[in-house]
């Protein structure tokens, strides 16, 4: 769930000093003070420890002593809208990785310097600051990639100290620090430098400010992440540096794969909105995060009987990338709850898998996400001017871990909170808008694993994009706790296959080359051309047939299948990935798992059968042999005489 922290304006101040702690927690709050600063209130967890995946991912609007104006100015107005709406300008389409509740967050891949280092970034909207590991960093965690090292960076430049930040100790360079309530923190120094998107950007590599961390604590230490990429309202954040550049439109997109699937894709800039798209008003002067204006809940076609009012307490209804789940105020939530247990009927109750959260799970669903429909109940958010989104129970599901074809509520009680908190679980298979320029967000429902590829072919996703139907009933899919099989993805050739023929060895290296694993894990499957164009199948093997492959280097792979990094030499013309896929295999029949004990317990048997073999022959070969002879000493039995 998001943490909030205010600081309180004054009689004798106008400022508005604005933070946001994103926090992964599911559990209710409660309000308590910062030591040593009376006005500034910090809304709590009020259970600590949690074996979920929780990250803790701050909004920073630059306070008066920050490297930056701030982004609001004295009257609370907004001093966006600088920059008038172009969608002919570039926009930066990225692929996202990871799944957010297997690992707790997305994440894109950015590269900073000259020559570029590479990162693996959360994307998070409730953070504006864009910080990576510093080579300098002693106290920072083991992560995904190397840590930045600014010596090796030709345009790399420190942000000079100034009367607007805060500076080091020598006041020398500026500095910042983020503080989280749960103990984890990252502070570093502030630079400059070039910033890539990736080789299939429309958007040239920019410069931005971003931070290079000295220490982390907490999460922010042992998470496989590199850093945060901020993408919230704020003059740091990378989504407002564009901007103010003039080099994209004030708008972002984010869109999460569904349940089991992972990945997605993410664009900094506009794209033309397809048809369809429902949106909802965002109040950027409410607050420094971005908000809708829900006004209510449909369970099975039928409105819960809540005040719109109850929506909008307090901070109102938060859109956050960060947060997992879903917290409703108490009364909401209470009469979601009861809806949603009203239209079930062939399900079982049943305790969830953390005895230490009170989860609401369903037993005897099957594993089969696609045919859910047909036992949960269909759920509507309305937004302002009566417009609905439409959630499918994996907008509002979670497959419990323990209890196979089961599921538990995704949707949970915000405390006494009056706050509406809309994790990512709700927006999963969701293209998400974020129109800054307009203040509003769009909604479009959409397969998100696979819109990376399609954005890439088309520029945009428009209606005319017919979305391929959601893969969550496809086998092949990683499962939380299964294994990787292998890595199946389809590669167009702009060439004949009988020029292709003859290179599909070196075709084959390359591919090898550009996924960073060995030649023998690469496997041609199938393959068909027409006209000039060839279409081949790879598999994407581990290293050794009878092993499976981890998620993480599984992970690892697809990145780079999706970023490009085969690279071709002219002869093999242009090529284009149009899917990947994961071909799994977590049912493994018992033959399969002890085969090689089998094999070793024949060889064992006929070893011992040929040696009772030979000695059967060796005994018929001795002399006499076969006739049995008595000791001379032994007793002879006297034996009657037979008639002759």
């Amino acid at each position: 769930m998001a943490r909030f922290t205010w600081a309180l304006s004054s009689s004798t101040t106008d400022i508005v000093i604005l933070s946001i702690f994103v926090l992964f927690l599911r559990s209710s709050l409660f309000v308590s003070a910062v030591i040593g600063d009376p006005s500034t209130i910090i809304l709590h967890p009020p259970h600590a420890g949690s074996n979920r995946h929780t990250m803790f991912l701050p909004l920073f609007p630059s306070p008066p002593n920050s490297s930056r104006i701030s982004s609001f100015s004295g009257n609370g107005k907004s001093r966006r809208h600088l920059q008038k709406s172009d969608t002919s300008r570039p926009n930066a389409r990225m692929a996202l990785h990871d799944d957010l509740l297997l690992h707790g967050y997305y994440t894109t891949r950015l590269w900073i310097g000259s020559p570029p280092q590479k990162f693996a970034l959360i994307v998070d909207t409730g953070s504006t600051v864009t910080y990576v590991p510093c080579i300098t960093c002693e106290q920072c965690g083991k992560h995904q990639d190397p840590k930045f090292d600014p010596d090796l960076s030709s345009t790399y430049q420190p942000v000079k100290c100034n009367i607007d930040c805060t500076c080091d100790y020598e006041r020398k360079q500026c500095v910042y620090e983020r503080q989280y309530a749960e103990m984890s923190s990252s502070s570093g120094v502030l630079g400059e430098d070039i910033v890539s998107f990736g080789n299939r950007s429309e958007l040239s590599p920019q410069r931005a400010i971003f931070g290079c961390e000295n220490a982390e604590t907490g999460d922010l230490y042992s998470q496989h992440a590199d850093g945060i990429m901020g993408l919230g309202r704020g003059d740091l954040s990378i989504v407002d540096q564009l901007v103010d550049r003039g080099v994209i439109s004030d708008s972002f997109s984010l869109c999460y794969g569904g349940m089991d699937i992972g990945g997605g894709a993410m664009v900094l800039g506009s794209v033309s909105p397809p048809s369809g798209m429902i949106y909802a008003y965002s109040d950027p002067v409410r607050s420094p995060y971005y908000n809708i204006e829900l006004k209510e809940l449909h369970v099975a076609g039928k409105r819960l009987l809540l005040s719109p009012s109850v929506f909008d307490g307090k901070h109102g209804t938060v859109l956050d990338s960060g947060t997992t789940y879903a917290y409703l105020p108490e009364a909401a939530f209470l009469a979601f709850k009861e809806a949603v247990l009203k239209e079930l009927h062939t399900v079982k109750q049943i305790r969830g898998p953390d005895p230490s959260y009170n989860d609401i799970c369903f037993s005897g669903a099957g594993s089969d996400a696609s045919q859910l429909m047909k036992i949960f109940p269909k759920v509507e958010m309305v937004f302002g001017k009566g417009h609905k989104l439409t959630l499918s129970p994996e907008n509002y599901l979670f497959r419990h871990s323990r209890v196979h074809g089961a599921y538990c509520l995704g949707v949970f009680q915000n405390g006494k909170d009056p706050t509406t908190l809309l994790g990512g679980i709700i927006v999963r298979n969701t293209f998400v808008m974020y129109d800054r320029e307009h203040d509003k967000i769009g909604f479009w429902k959409t397969n998100c694993s696979d819109l990376w590829a399609r954005l890439h072919n088309s520029g945009a996703p428009s209606s005319d994009m017919s979305p391929s139907p959601s893969p969550m009933g496809t086998p092949g899919h990683i499962s939380p706790g299964s294994k990787v099989g292998s890595i199946i993805f389809y590669m167009f050739l702009n060439l004949k296959y009988s020029k292709l023929e003859p290179h599909i060895i070196e075709l084959t290296e390359l591919i090898a080359k550009g996924l960073h694993v060995n030649i023998s894990q690469v496997y041609l499957l199938d393959f068909t051309w027409e006209g000039n164009e060839s279409l081949t199948i790879w598999s994407i093997t581990p290293p050794k047939p009878d092993e499976y492959m981890s998620n993480t280097t599984a992970s690892n792979i697809i990145a780079r299948i999706a970023e490009g990094e085969i690279k071709l030499p002219k002869r093999f013309g242009k090529y284009r990935i149009s899917n990947w896929f994961i071909e799994s295999d977590p049912n493994r029949t018992w033959v399969k798992n002890y085969m090689g004990v089998m094999i070793v317990f024949i060889l064992i048997l006929i070893f011992v059968m040929a040696g009772v073999v030979g000695w059967w022959f060796w005994r018929q070969k001795r002399p006499g042999g076969g006739i049995l002879y008595r000791p001379v000493d032994s007793v002879v039995y006297e034996q009657e005489l037979q008639p002759v």
